[in-house]
């Protein structure tokens, strides 16, 4: 959940950021992120498949 809450985090601070620096920093946090959970639900399927 720590994760998500982390992507949720990233999304409102990205709304609110007007330095483009700043901006194209919190994106690529962002993307990042969202890249680590796809692979954690990813691994997760796979482990819900095997036991299932």
């Amino acid at each position: 959940m720590a994760l998500y809450n982390h992507i949720e985090e990233l999304k409102a601070e990205l709304a609110g950021c007007i330095d483009r620096r700043e901006r194209a920093q919190i994106a690529a946090e962002l993307t990042a992120a969202q890249a680590e959970l796809a692979k954690r639900e990813a691994a997760f399927d796979v482990w819900l498949a095997a036991a299932g």
